[in-house]
């Protein structure tokens, strides 16, 4: 659904819609309703702040991009972003606070899968996060995405929020199952694009 930057944020869903922030993620805090302890448990997963060594997993993120998403979201000629370059991102991100990302880590064996989180978005109305993720290739199509999801509005929900946002190309199918199988509904803003994939903005009540 959608790729991340680190540091100065440029955020992109799995079809390659982008957007920028100025400062992480993590950074705009809705009104003060308490916490949800982090790291966040599932059956199968645990959702947990970033490592320095989560980078080689991000850097995989990046090689396994589907090819329609803007060739600045993907390594470029000069094989950039490198891990080193990821590394040095991750370490100027700042701790999850009632937003942010989070990295998606399968119980039992610390494999990372990918991440999942809450963004503060510029093109939804303010103060209602965006939910955001991104799976490695080979982690898909085995409800990781759903699972994952799932923990970060009860997130969402227990730091005050009432709805949150979605917005996902509109050929990209599997995000648009999970989103489906999460309870969000289709709204009737579209953005219009000829060159990447029209862009679908959907909404969950919380």
């Amino acid at each position: 659904m959608r790729t991340y930057r680190f540091g100065r944020v440029r955020t992109v869903d799995e079809g390659g819609r982008n957007r920028r922030a100025s400062r992480p993620p993590s950074c705009a805090e809705p009104p003060d309703q308490g916490r949800l302890a982090i790291p966040l448990e599932t059956v199968r997963l645990l959702l947990r702040p970033w490592h320095v060594s989560d980078a080689v997993a991000h850097r995989e993120m990046w090689v396994d991009r589907d090819p329609r998403v803007p060739a600045h979201r993907r390594i470029d000629a000069e094989g950039r972003p490198t891990v080193e370059d990821l590394e040095d991102r991750i370490r100027d991100t700042p701790p999850p606070g009632s937003l942010g990302l989070l990295v998606v880590e399968r119980k039992g064996t610390g494999d990372v899968l990918g991440y999942c989180g809450l963004i503060a978005s510029p093109i939804v109305p303010e103060g209602e996060p965006e939910v955001a993720y991104e799976l490695l290739r080979r982690a898909r199509g085995q409800g990781y995405a759903t699972e994952a999801a799932r923990a970060v509005l009860g997130w969402a929900r227990a730091t005050g929020h009432r709805r949150v946002w979605a917005t996902v190309r509109a050929w990209n199918d599997a995000s648009l199952r999970v989103l489906a199988k999460l309870g969000f509904e289709t709204t009737d803003r579209v953005e219009r694009d000829a060159v990447h994939g029209d862009s679908l903005f959907l909404t969950k009540q919380l």
